[in-house]
């Protein structure tokens, strides 16, 4: 299976072999009629609506997300996560903790699926110390029940 891929410009057209039967002696011919078609059309492209109004929309979105403390967008289904540190790990732990994950009680496993579903991949032992750490440092609450360990948020005592 062999690809043809031509760019003009901002145009570009890819066309698998499989798509249709090319040989090696008509190969230069359908390059040069793709090579026009694509040329004509580059010439005639009028957009359907007011392009304006998008990009307007666009830049305010974008300041929006400017405006947000460390914005980050992921999306799980389309980018590899990113593998983060140990070091990294109490603060990538105190955003969840920000976020209300830990309102409830959350084992080691649930906290290191949530950072994957935030970008971020680390390893079960890691979370499970820095845990610990938040724990003993009364970041975290840390109760056991039925040989599973949960850390959740601290509530505030009123007097």
């Amino acid at each position: 299976m062999a690809k043809i891929r031509l760019k003009l410009g901002d145009n570009e057209i890819e066309i698998d072999s499989r798509d249709f039967y090319v040989d090696n002696d008509t190969l230069p011919q359908v390059i040069a009629d793709l090579t026009a078609r694509l040329q004509e059309s580059s010439d005639k492209v009028e957009p359907e609506f007011k392009v304006s109004g998008i990009t307007e929309t666009y830049e305010k979105n974008m300041d929006y997300l400017q405006m947000l403390r460390n914005a980050e967008v992921h999306e799980p289904e389309f980018t590899a996560p990113t593998g983060i540190t140990p070091e990294e790990l109490p603060s990538r732990i105190e955003e969840l903790e920000m976020n209300g994950f830990f309102a409830k009680p959350r084992t080691v496993s649930e906290t290191v699926e949530q950072l994957l579903q935030h970008g971020w991949i680390a390893s079960p032992l890691a979370v499970s110390k820095t845990l610990s750490k938040m724990a003993f440092n009364r970041e975290l609450m840390k109760t056991s029940e039925e040989k599973k360990t949960f850390y959740c948020k601290q509530t505030p005592l009123i007097n």
